[in-house]
Parts: structure tokens; sequence; C-alpha cells
């Protein structure tokens, strides 16, 4: 059996334990890698103090908007290739790939352009005070100009783990994370670069990463070609990359705007809210990210079965997806609230206000993360089998509809304490929605399924 027809194996007949291990597994640990970048720039950056670990919390925000331009083509592209693939449609699934992948790559170049001739006003508006100001722009300066690598990147990931070759993906993110906390420290302090050290280290990281996909694409292990010629600016394609792919963007510049809010609130209460509130935003992170990457692994293969029609195999597959990542967001869940201090001390060289603020609020958002994985499972779901609609409402709920109006109205009430519950609150209210709506997916999914077995 080519290698090709491996990948079709797995998602086609393959035990779903089996299969969700061999997909999700590889792309799980290349997020949760992948995250490190932010978590390690955090550990070494705050020993620099209060003020640089404050820009690099301000210019968080900014990533996520970059590592959302590369969803918005990957995801999207990758959602509608696996049902392709599904439907046997192999050579249509190609010209998908490589349509996203050049869209990706100029979007992404004229939107960081932009970016960066409104560097200043967009830091000041992401929350940065004078103190912050400086770092921030050092920082964000040189983290935007090597972002369209992340675009590439995070667009190439999607689209190959949407071929079954997760183990590609998480190799790549793993060589740039491993290379980025190897750079961090000797940039940083060796160096005498600071801020500046950890942005160049990234940078530097995600360049390598781009030349490991690009030699995938040349060794022609992918199913897909990737030629430019392949381009096709058809009505159908476009509109089923961006239906999946506009949500997950949405989503994205929500959880932008979820930061910035804080970030904002925050900034009320100085450079100490602002940098413990930015650490327990990365350390989140860290959980979420892992549990997007198995669902990275877990969307292909639900959007593969749908498109077969083969309803038992995903049923399976959300029934594994849900218990699996619920028993993770439990467990890390746990250890966040038993050990907030510990965890929040690791990132400051002795603030003991930003220590309070992190640990009460890394309590809280632990004790709502064990949501996580059931509200993640099924917003992804959605997309997945190409529901725009449902995915749509469930990707703004969390950061969005919920998130929003609680962060601008809580701390009126709460001060200080009205930030630093506001996320947990609205997690818990964005997965009494997921339900209600995942309850109508599965009266939907059997009426389809008792028509196909007439």
């Amino acid at each position: 059996m080519n290698e090709s027809n491996k990948k079709i194996a797995l998602l086609e007949t393959a035990p779903i334990p089996k299969a969700l291990l061999a997909m999700g597994l590889p792309t799980m640990i290349g997020m949760m890698i992948n995250a490190l970048y932010n978590l390690v720039d955090a550990y070494f950056v705050g020993s620099l103090g209060t003020s640089q670990m404050g820009a690099i919390s301000v210019a968080f925000p900014l990533g996520q908007i970059v590592v959302g331009l590369g969803l918005l083509f990957g995801n999207g592209a990758a959602s509608y290739i696996a049902r392709l693939l599904g439907h046997g449609e192999k050579e249509k699934a190609g010209k998908v790939a490589s349509t996203s992948l050049y869209s990706s790559v100029v979007v992404g170049t004229v939107i960081i352009i932009i970016a960066m001739i409104f560097l200043r006003p967009i830091l000041k508006l992401l929350g940065a005070t004078e103190s912050i100001m400086p770092y921030a722009i050092t920082y964000g300066s040189i983290y935007l100009i090597s972002s369209i690598f992340n675009v590439f990147n995070v667009t190439m990931n999607n689209i190959v783990t949407s071929e079954g070759a997760a183990k590609t993906t998480m190799c790549t993110m793993l060589i740039g994370a491993v290379l980025n906390m190897v750079l961090d420290p000797i940039l940083i302090y060796s160096l005498d670069m600071g801020v500046a050290g950890a942005a160049f280290a990234t940078a530097i990281s995600q360049i390598v990463s781009a030349l490991v996909f690009l030699s995938y694409i040349r060794s022609r292990k992918s199913i897909f070609s990737f030629r430019i010629k392949e381009c096709c600016f058809s009505k159908e394609i476009l509109s089923e990359i961006l239906k999946i792919g506009i949500p997950t963007l949405i989503f994205q510049l929500l959880t932008s705007l979820s930061i910035t809010l804080t970030n904002m609130e925050a900034a009320k209460y100085g450079d100490s809210a602002i940098a413990g509130m930015g650490t327990v935003i990365r350390i989140i992170s860290l959980g979420s990210l892992i549990v997007f990457g198995f669902i990275k692994g877990f969307q292909p293969i639900a959007g593969y079965n749908y498109g077969a029609k083969n309803y038992d195999r995903l049923y399976e597959a959300i029934k594994t997806a849900v218990l699996w990542t619920t028993i993770f967001c439990v467990i890390l869940g746990l250890i966040m609230v038993a050990f907030p201090t510990t965890i929040i001390s690791q990132f400051t060289n002795g603030d003991t206000v930003l220590i309070k603020i992190g640990q009460k609020a890394l309590r809280a958002n632990g004790l709502s993360f064990m949501l996580f994985g059931f509200y993640t499972v099924y917003s992804s779901l959605f997309l997945a089998l190409g529901k725009a609609k449902e995915g749509c409402l469930l990707g703004i709920c969390r950061q969005g509809i919920c998130f929003v109006p609680v962060i601008l109205i809580l701390p009126m009430f709460m001060g200080l304490n009205g930030i630093l519950y506001a996320q947990p609150i609205a997690d818990v209210i964005a997965t009494f929605i997921t339900a209600f709506v995942s309850v109508r997916l599965y009266k939907e999914l059997a009426i389809v399924k008792s028509y196909s077995h007439c």
C-alpha cells in the first residue's frame, strides 16, 4: 500500500481510537510544543522586569490575528479537503490545497504591511501603557515582520493534517519550538538583546519551520503538489474554504479582542495587573492549544466519514474525542487549581502584586477549563461537517457572545475581581449553549442516517 492509500485508510477504516491517536496525538504534541513558544518567551522575559513582561502580553493578540489568517485558509481548506477525499475527489482536493496556501501568503503579506504602518496606535489600542510601549514596539515590530512565515506554517499545518500526515506537522513544529527554546536564553541574556532577543528567537524558529514544510513539498511526500497553476479561484472552491475559514478567523479575532479588553481593563490597575493576566492567558493557551491540536486530528476523521456517509464511525469518533479531551482538561484544570502560586511565580522576578493577581485568576480559570474539551469538540465538529452557521455561532460564543458583555460589565461592580473571573463565567455560559446546539445536531444525524439505510 502506497503512502497516499495508507493516509486514506487511516481516515476510512482504522479503529477509531487508533485513528484518533495516529491523527490527533502528533498534532496535539505539535501544538503543545508550539504553545511553548509563548510560555518560553514569558519565562525568560519575565526575569527582565514587569514592563517587559507586560510588553509581550500586549503584543500577544497580534499573534492570535496572524494565526487567524493562516486558519482562515488552512482550516477552511482542511475541512473541505477531508470531505472531498471522503467522496474520492483527490484532484479537486489538490486544487483546494494550492488555492488556500498561496491565498494565505498573499493576504497575510498585505495585512502585515498595514499592521506595521500603524503599529504604535495598534499597540496602544491593545493596552500598552507609556512604560510598556517602548518594549512592545521593539518586540512587536520584529514579531510582525516574521509573521508571514507563521501564516504559511499554520496553513500548511492544517492542509498536511487533513491528508493524514499528522506526524509531519508534529515534527515540523517540534523543530521550531526546540530551536526557540535554545535561542531564547542565548539572544535575551548572552547577547544582551532583551525583548528583541525573544522576538528574534521566535522569528528564526518560524523561518526554520517554514523551510521544513517546503522540504516536505519538494520531496513529493504529500498527496498534493501545491503548484501555482493548480490554483482555482472558482466560486465553489472559495465559498467552501471561506464558509469554514471565516468562522475560524472570527474566533481568532474574538480571542484577540478578549485579550485586548482584558489588557485595557487591567491597565487601570498598573503594569503588574497586565503582566499577571497576560501570564494566565499564556498558561491557559497552552492547555487550549493542546486540545486544539488533538481536535485538528479529529476533524479530518469526522469530515471524511461524514462525507462518506459512515455515520456509525462518526458517532464513535465524537464520543471518544469528548471523553479523551474532557479527561485531559479535568487533570490540567486540577493542577491549575492546586498549584496556582507555584506556577505563576515562575514568570516573574518577585513581583508580589503580579503573583497575587495571577494565582487568583489561574485558580478560577482552572475550574472552568474542565469544560473546555466538550465545548471545543462540538464547536470544531460543526466546521468539520461543513455546517458553517452552527460552527460560526459556537466559534464566536466563548470569546465573543459570552465574554465581551461579561468583561465590560463585571469590572464595574467587582473591580479587579471582575477581570479575573470574566473568562470562567463566559466559559460556563458557552458550555450550556454548546450543549443545546449539539442536541439538534444529533437529531439531524439520526434522521439522515435512517434515510441512508432505506
